[in-house]
């Protein structure tokens, strides 16, 4: 290999790591100062832990979990979505229809 290949490589490394960096950091700073995305998050993180509770204690199969775990990805998904629209911000309406969203799986944990 080349060594101007080389550098060529190495430069853009660095460049893929400092955005990666970068936009990682700025979501973080999002979830900090944003309540409501805050609490959209935290409600997904305690759903996480009912779903894995409740499939080691075999109230769930793994088929099922797999399933809870998809919906709670997809909207997840769609509240950064909904945040990247709106300059790292959810309005009150999206986090309404989000919890609904939220309720929807919550009732499914556990049948």
């Amino acid at each position: 290999m080349k060594l101007t290949t080389r550098i060529m490589l190495i430069s853009l490394s660095a460049i893929t790591f400092a955005t990666l960096s970068a936009s990682a950091s700025a979501e973080t700073e999002w979830q900090k100062q944003h309540p409501r995305r805050a609490e959209v998050n935290h409600r997904l993180a305690n759903q996480d832990k009912r779903i894995h509770q409740e499939r080691k204690e075999g109230e769930i199969g793994k088929q099922k979990a797999r399933e809870l775990h998809q919906q709670d990805r997809a909207i997840r998904q769609q509240e950064r979505a909904d945040a990247r629209q709106n300059h790292g911000h959810i309005t009150k309406q999206e986090q309404k229809t989000l919890n609904q969203e939220e309720n929807t799986v919550s009732k499914e944990i556990g049948k």
